[in-house]
């Protein structure tokens, strides 16, 4: 069933929206905000081989899994994307998204850029991707810090990840930089607000623009 637009009741394409930055540049924080101002939207909650970190709960957060079980469900085609990033597994199951495609969500998902293109590949034109950048490296290299949670080997390693990151920029449809976190977050909702009225994902459209031209032949202001 598509979404139906609440007002005109046009049929819609659910919107698969992704997001991606470098670690630290602030993709959780935006996600966790766009899922407060629209709490009818899915989420795709990623498997992952990684251990749970503190405050986490298994099923919101992530699905955490042993690398055994990882394997046998990517072996298994149960994945829609998946990726090795910082030495684990992460990987997006695909019953859940495809049941709540079926239902006409737009779904959430927070992927890297490996993710980003894979999911590209398969759906195509439903889905929307923004990469949420730092203001500077070093602003980044802050950031990450502030947070201390990460030994300084792990640190070096996110530095050095964000760089490769930074470099697939262009696979994405939207850009957005990240020296605001308020600002930042206005933009990414702006451009899921904006995403959702494409014509092109309205395939109920037609029979509404069909009835406003028999309505302008009735009132006569066409000759067809």
């Amino acid at each position: 069933m598509a979404h139906r637009d609440s007002k005109f009741e046009f049929d819609r394409r659910g919107v698969l929206f992704v997001l991606s930055s470098p670690s630290g540049a602030g993709k959780s924080t935006i996600a966790r905000k766009l899922l407060e101002v629209e709490p009818g939207m899915g989420v795709s909650v990623s498997a992952t081989t990684r251990p749970m970190r503190e405050g986490e709960q298994d099923g919101r957060e992530y699905h955490f899994v042993s690398t055994e079980e990882f394997k046998a469900r990517a072996a298994n085609h149960e994945f829609l994307e998946w990726a090795h990033v910082f030495n684990y597994r992460y990987g997006t199951p695909r019953a859940p998204v495809k049941k709540m495609l079926a239902e006409g969500q737009d779904v959430l998902f927070d992927v890297d850029w490996q993710g980003a293109q894979q999911l590209f590949q398969l759906e195509g034109g439903d889905v929307v991707r923004v990469f949420i950048v730092p203001p500077s490296l070093t602003e980044l290299e802050k950031r990450l810090r502030d947070r201390n949670t990460d030994s300084e080997e792990v640190i070096q390693y996110r530095m050095k990840r964000a760089e490769r990151e930074l470099s697939h920029w262009d696979g994405y449809d939207y850009v957005v930089v990240n020296d605001d976190l308020n600002a930042c977050f206005e933009k990414v909702h702006t451009i899921l607000q904006a995403e959702r009225e494409k014509r092109s994902r309205k395939p109920g459209l037609i029979g509404f623009i069909r009835e406003r031209q028999e309505e302008a032949v009735a009132m006569g202001l066409t000759t067809r």
